[in-house]
């Protein structure tokens, strides 16, 4: 047996909606998971469920029964202690509650080190010299442990109303639209984000503060009436949720992101995760899931509370239809209106073209994620002249939403800059490059994406951003993120997209692929050198009309700042709609 690691989760996790300690140990031969991202039925892997004691190994029954002695021994409880298994090959993770952190720990040390050195857990065995000063060096360990409790904040300790967001894409577009329509309507309202905390959206910490560390800044301020907290799969993983329950929860997608660590390789593995943050909404709240994607409509078996779907499908799914024929809430695109469905009433929230954030319903992901937040909105109390107020006054700014669908226009040309990170971010981010390509009068732009992501993804996943690229680009550039490079090379990461574009077998994978080592190289040299030789290649103008496409991670602020000097403007895309897409024109506007 082989210890992988001990870790104190301090609030609701996959495994428990209260804090645990979680003992993950191999047995057996060191493997490497392989297997599907969408698995078979048959193959699925639930890691919070509890594996009957007949299927454990013998050693991860002696560590239950270590755990279980230790535990009564020492005044840390008798109950809920449980075996899971884990898709990694012959990892088990035992659980069971903590409420002293030293203790929990020790502990833990002392039951895997007890089997390690073949201890018997049975009060009735005869222990050698040796075995029983191991033991009480054990005992004497753990009642020296501190006996500092979780950090989570307990309902109790809880004043104003929580909704959390998650899910592979959207998270901080959502969680921001969700915070502007609360704001317009007048309530002051604390958010965390990926881009940092913020108060009536004004930055207070710039940081990544998805986690627990965010949630517990904005729930202990005195000066906000509601938090709209983005939470991230990484802190539930390695902390758990920072506080006992919410009042509305929103799952907008589950895609291959993350893949492959802390033993998450699947997709239904990344929903469970997510899903935390709906199995702790309180009953009479609401929680919110994207009934176009099978593994987000699936958590809506797994939950207490009660459940509203959205969907930009144009054929309803048959789960939402039969959820709104029973007189279930459901938010839908019909006929480009956002519309709520509630026990057999339909109101309309505005029409797509509407909403800036929609670049005139191109967007299609944005569509989606204004559903989203209409329904999270309206989940805290907000009407529903509330919800449309506050969508239709939101602008994709890179002051209001950095990073997230910033259009810029310098000349002939249009700049994209995104946080797309994954395939399905490149994705969303090419079908309004295409859009916005497709012009008037069967003309269309040339595209050029410039690619790359951080090296915590999976061999497949970088090849599928850069398959995507190669597919839908007519000029495919790299650049690089050295400080994210997570544990891979630089090579490693440009090598797997290279490939990606390279598979995609058309002439932007048949040309030579540029490398850049920075986003601000890399635009600068799209955008003009490259820009020039690509004209003399094909006997144009260094300035034609041309989009450029930036996947940004690490250089944000540089970026922007780089295209104010080169004298590029950003685009309203408000009041600038059909300029920016011509064959808009014909559509009747509303």
């Amino acid at each position: 047996m082989r210890l992988i690691e001990i870790r104190l989760l301090e609030g609701p996790n996959v495994y428990r909606l209260e804090p645990v300690v979680k003992v993950e140990v191999a047995i057996g031969r060191r493997r490497t998971w392989y297997g599907q991202r969408a698995p078979a039925r048959h193959a699925l892997v639930w890691l919070g469920r509890p594996v009957p004691a007949g299927d454990w190994p013998d050693d991860v029954a002696a560590l239950v029964a270590w755990l279980r002695r230790l535990r009564a021994d020492h005044g840390q409880g008798r109950s809920g202690l449980a075996v899971h298994r884990s898709s990694d090959p012959g990892h088990w993770i035992v659980t069971y509650p903590w409420s002293a952190a030293g203790r929990a720990r020790a502990l833990a040390e002392a039951a895997v080190g007890l089997v390690e050195r073949n201890v018997s857990p049975a009060r009735t065995a005869r222990l050698t010299g040796g075995q029983s000063r191991l033991l009480a060096r054990w005992a004497s360990r753990i009642q020296l442990g501190d006996t500092s409790p979780p950090s989570w904040i307990r309902d109790a300790d809880r004043k104003i109303p929580i909704v959390s967001i998650s899910g592979t894409n959207g998270k901080s577009t959502t969680t921001r639209l969700i915070s502007h329509i609360l704001i317009v309507a007048g309530r002051r309202t604390g958010t965390t984000t990926s881009d940092g905390v913020l108060v009536d959206e004004r930055m207070v910490e710039e940081g990544d503060w998805t986690g627990p560390a965010g949630a517990a800044q904005i729930l202990g301020r005195s000066d906000v009436e509601v938090a709209v907290l983005e939470t991230a799969r990484g802190g539930i993983v390695l902390k758990g949720v920072g506080y006992e329950s919410n009042d509305a929860s929103i799952l907008t997608n589950v895609s291959s992101d993350h893949l492959d660590l802390q033993g998450i390789h699947t997709l239904p593995e990344l929903a469970e995760v997510k899903a935390t943050i709906c199995r702790i909404t309180r009953p009479d709240g609401w929680v919110i899931l994207n009934g176009d994607d099978p593994f987000v409509a699936a958590v809506a078996r797994r939950v207490r509370a009660q459940v509203a779907f959205f969907s930009i499908a144009p054929e309803v799914p048959a789960g939402v239809a039969r959820h709104v024929a029973a007189g279930g809430r459901a938010y839908l695109l019909q006929r480009n209106r956002l519309v709520e469905l509630d026990r057999g009433r339909s109101t309309e929230i505005a029409t797509a073209a509407e909403l800036p954030i929609t670049i005139g319903g191109l967007a299609r992901h944005n569509v989606a994620n204004a559903l989203a937040a209409a329904a999270g909105a309206r989940a805290l109390g907000a009407t529903i002249e509330q919800v449309r107020h506050g969508l239709i006054d939101f602008r994709p700014s890179s002051e209001r939403s950095p990073g997230r669908l910033n259009i810029y226009r310098l000349g002939n040309r249009i700049v994209i800059v995104d946080f797309a990170h994954n395939e399905a971010g490149i994705s969303a981010i090419l079908d309004v490059a295409e859009g916005i390509a497709g012009g008037a009068a069967g003309r269309a732009t040339p595209i050029t994406v410039i690619i790359g992501t951080a090296g915590d993804r999976p061999d497949d996943t970088l090849r599928g951003i850069g398959r995507i690229a190669g597919e839908r680009a007519q000029r495919v550039a790299i650049k690089e993120t050295v400080n994210y490079l997570r544990g891979r090379t630089r090579e490693s990461i440009v090598g797997e997209l290279l490939a990606g574009v390279r598979s995609a077998r058309t002439a932007a994978g048949e040309a030579a692929v540029p490398v850049y080592e920075t986003e601000t190289e890399a635009l600068r040299a799209e955008l003009n050198g490259a820009a020039a030789a690509e004209a003399a290649r094909t006997r144009g103008r260094p300035d034609a009309a041309r989009i450029v496409v930036l996947m940004c991670h690490e250089q944000r602020d540089a970026v922007f700042a780089l295209l104010s000097d080169l004298g590029a403007r950003p685009v309203d895309v408000s009041s600038e709609l059909t300029e920016l897409i011509p064959r808009l024109q014909e559509r009747p506007r509303r």
